[in-house]
């Protein structure tokens, strides 16, 4: 299993943020781009790839199944599909590093297979429940066997008859979603995902795009087996996720203006853009089109006073990769920032509710956890020392807070930040930030 090397950084006060940025393509996107390719009749050509460690692991993968997948240049993938049926049996391991995305995804792929699969992570990934794929992919017929508490390894059996399954999701995820869907492309009769909120649609767009019927709306998706993956181009917009630590770095620096290009503004995407607005943050879109299928937008953001606010529920699975963000705009704003329904937080990476309350407090911000969020009100924040527990999200928020800091901060354990963001640091250091390397003594 994978396990990145022990990294730290210190970032202290910046300058105000300037110029413009194109941040790296979107992660969710990259992902299934590779993965439909591959399961595809004919080539497809990924522009704007996202060139970080867990997308580079799903691609690792594939090759491992039998898929010649080219690198042109970077950010750029050509895969040259074999159909749903022309993936190979590995002898070794499938390992996803730290990639949630990929593994789940995979289960749903992997599900439909003429033959065995272990599906293996690095130490955060094998800390992450997978029962909430493993059972409803079992009551479509898969035969799935984890580690205790339903922890990977995932033990994928082969050649099981797979059946489509009306499933209500009982928390809304993309990501179960997602591995349901591309189990059904194996099954016989129809599949529905019904869920509690509506989630990010990329699957459904991408499934449509590589011409498989399917019927979709915000909360629902159904689609039947029987049919043929086509290879279509794909060209990933940049990652909102990435986008929203720069959002809310302008928004809270006095002096910032900063423009971001190319953004993906899929509307299951954005809910912090939407929080960041009724915060009083000044976000303009321009230039808004469409790109491989998907919505995006230049995006300039000016700094301007943020005040608290209660988040609105039902934006929560709209915005559930970009809290970490959020948790920083909210210390920084004037008033208290009440946030409910996001007890997804807690199986992320880390548990990002107890791992960004922990950081924020010790660097003297008062803030109440609860079970599903948090109650922030809103200070300064001062010098010190925060650990990351090897989330990327976390260690990217806290560079963003330290701009704004008394003095230097010091982040623990941000190796996995290439995950996601492997040019973070340049990027950051171009606006304005202040950033450095630190890494730990092992």
């Amino acid at each position: 299993m994978s396990d990145a090397p022990r990294q730290d950084w210190i970032a202290s006060p910046g300058a105000p943020l300037r110029g413009t940025l194109r941040v790296p393509g979107d992660k969710s996107i990259s992902h299934r781009a590779v993965m439909l390719g591959a399961l595809a009749e004919g080539v497809t050509h990924v522009t704007g790839f996202l060139e970080g460690e867990d997308t580079r692991a799903t691609a690792r993968v594939f090759e491992q199944l039998g898929v010649r997948i080219e690198t042109p240049s970077a950010s750029e993938r050509i895969v040259h599909g074999v159909g749903l049926h022309g993936l190979l049996a590995s002898s070794d391991a499938l390992d996803c590093g730290n990639a949630g995305t990929g593994m789940r995804l995979l289960a749903g792929v992997l599900a439909g297979q003429g033959f065995d699969s272990v599906l293996v992570g690095d130490a955060s990934l094998s800390r992450r429940p997978m029962r909430r794929i493993t059972e409803p992919l079992a009551a479509m017929g898969a035969l799935i066997d984890t580690d205790p508490g339903g922890l990977p390894p995932l033990r994928i059996h082969g050649s099981r008859s797979l059946h489509g399954i009306d499933y209500a999701l009982p928390v809304a995820s993309a990501q179960v979603k997602s591995a349901l869907l591309l189990a059904a492309l194996y099954a016989e009769g129809e599949t529905v995902v019904r869920e509690p909120h509506p989630t990010r649609d990329y699957t459904e767009r991408m499934l449509a795009a590589f011409g498989w019927p399917i019927d979709y709306a915000p909360g629902q998706a159904r689609l039947a087996g029987g049919h043929v993956l086509r290879a279509t181009d794909v060209s990933v917009p940049a990652d909102f996720s990435s986008a929203a630590f720069f959002l809310v770095a302008a928004s809270v620096v006095p002096g910032s203006e900063l423009q971001l290009e190319a953004v993906g503004m899929n509307p299951r995407r954005t809910g912090l853009l939407a929080v960041l607005r009724a915060m009083g943050a000044d976000i303009v879109e321009t230039t808004a089109r469409e790109q491989g299928g998907e919505p995006v937008a230049d995006l300039l953001v000016r700094h301007a006073p943020l005040r608290g606010i209660e988040v609105p529920v039902e934006l929560v699975p709209d915005m559930i990769d970009e809290f970490p963000a959020l948790f920083i705009a909210a210390a920084c704003a004037t008033g208290r920032t009440t946030i409910r329904g996001a007890a997804e937080l807690r199986v992320k990476e880390s548990d990002r509710l107890a791992t960004m309350a922990s950081g924020l407090r010790a660097l003297g911000i008062d803030i109440g956890e609860t079970p599903d969020g948090a109650v922030i009100e809103g200070g300064r924040f001062g010098g010190g020392a925060v650990r990351s527990h090897g989330d990327h999200r976390i260690a990217m928020s806290f560079a963003v807070a330290a701009q704004l800091a008394s003095g230097e901060v010091r982040i623990h354990d941000v190796a996995n930040v290439a995950t996601s963001f492997p040019g973070f640091m340049p990027t950051a250091l171009a606006a304005g930030m202040h950033l450095r390397d630190a890494t730990a003594a092992a």
